[in-house]
């Protein structure tokens, strides 16, 4: 709907006329009901990354978080990916090459991206500019600065931002896991004597680069140069295109960056860390490839008030040799059980659909996805440069360490910037 040469949300429309005041006449199945679903309350959609997980992403804006949406654009590097996505949306669905495309329109208020990594933050942040709320896949983010500038964007334009990935809300329903929340969050465990080890499930082997295969000519539907993007443009050959983009440190971190967002987002949530980073890191690996991500053993990390965090591959045969510690109230004296008791109780996480409606903060929120990807690019960072790291969570920088803080906030390729 135009109105001048302003366009205009139905929903906006409807609201606004609603404000005025005035008499809106219009038909039943604008209004909804049994059966109907108003297109008040149906949103304009779009995917940008069509392939692998994309359409599943844009699926689960229905299936997962009860929106009705009317699919406008489909959006990929690759046009044959487009093109295969948009019949599946039918003939109103529009085919895009380049994401900006998507971000101009004023009738699409949804995103879901399935692009790799190294896209994920610059797109999500040009959508919520643009005044779109994001679903996002795994991982938020592909270094620990884009993760930054994510939170930043999500607070400053008031949009609603998840990654794709749930762990936290089944998490969050259990009450002792709320109290297990409460407890870390409080601050009262000084110093906190908690550990948490975790073992196997990240894919380390499967994700670990290959370099032997030969570079070829560029496929005509495909545009390399912006499928690079911010990313150092590299010869072309399949691998770098499709799932295994994971081999490679352009465009993610390996099967830690894959898998590691679905595994540590329910503990960053439960070890209430979803607002801060550890300040230690340490990481047993061999030397790695500069280009690719390969094997490691095991890394810790140590936050500010103790907590330790240890994560085995499970795949290499080397162990930390470390066992859980889970968090007590025993520790506690028991004035400090006095105003434990006394706080209030954490409520449970609010999902995608909810909070896009209510306008509250959904529990996959970017700060705290860019807090759970820092445990991926931290240990990264260990396991790339080979030594321990001391990170400040709070200006967010290795401290002393001016090669790993190349690893935290690397260039990006111009015109690409945060």
């Amino acid at each position: 709907m135009a109105i001048g040469n302003r366009k205009v949300t139905r929903r906006a429309f409807l609201a606004s006329s609603a404000a005025a005041g005035g008499l809106l006449v219009v038909p039943r199945h604008v209004l909804g009901g049994e059966g109907q679903v108003a297109p008040s309350e149906t949103f304009g959609s779009a995917l940008v990354g069509c392939g692998g997980r994309g359409p599943g992403t844009h699926g689960d804006l229905k299936e997962k978080h009860g929106l009705a949406t009317h699919c406008l654009a489909a959006c990929d590097v690759d046009l044959n990916r487009a093109k295969g996505f948009q019949k599946r949306m039918g003939p109103s669905c529009e085919v895009y090459q380049d994401f900006r495309r998507v971000v101009e329109r004023n009738d699409i208020e949804v995103v879901a991206i399935g692009t790799p990594p190294h896209w994920h933050a610059l797109i999500s942040i040009a959508c919520m500019e643009a005044g779109k709320d994001v679903v996002c896949e795994k991982p938020a983010t592909r270094f620990v600065a884009e993760g930054r500038a994510l939170a930043d964007a999500e607070k400053r334009y008031g949009r609603i931002y998840q990654v794709g990935t749930y762990g936290r809300f089944g998490m969050s329903q259990n009450e002792s896991n709320r109290t297990m929340r409460k407890l870390m969050k409080s601050g009262l465990l000084k110093p906190c004597k908690g550990r948490y080890v975790s073992r196997g499930g990240l894919k380390v082997k499967q994700w670990s680069g290959r370099l032997d295969v030969a570079p070829q000519p560029v496929p005509e539907h495909l545009d390399w140069d912006l499928y690079c993007g911010p990313s150092p443009v590299k010869p072309f050959h399949p691998p770098r295109h499709g799932g295994t983009h994971r081999w490679y440190w352009d465009y993610e971190g390996g099967g830690l960056g894959d898998m590691g967002h679905h595994k540590f987002d329910p503990i960053t949530w439960l070890f209430g860390k979803d607002d801060t980073a550890p300040v230690k890191i340490e990481a047993h690996a061999p030397p790695p490839h500069p280009e690719v991500s390969g094997m490691w053993g095991w890394f810790k990390l140590t936050y500010g008030d103790g907590f330790e965090m240890v994560v085995e591959s499970g795949e290499w045969g080397e162990s930390a040799g470390l066992t859980s510690v889970r968090p007590s109230t025993d520790d506690l004296s028991e004035g400090d059980k006095k105003k434990l008791d006394a706080m209030p109780d954490p409520k449970p996480c609010v999902g995608f659909g909810e909070a896009i409606k209510t306008r509250q903060k959904a529990g996959g929120h970017a700060e705290a996805a860019h807090r759970t990807a820092c445990i991926m690019h931290l240990a990264n960072v260990a396991i790339r440069t080979g030594r321990t790291i001391h990170f400040d969570p709070v200006k967010e920088v290795v401290i002393g360490d001016e090669e790993a803080n190349r690893l935290v906030h690397p260039p990006m390729r111009a015109p690409w910037h945060l």
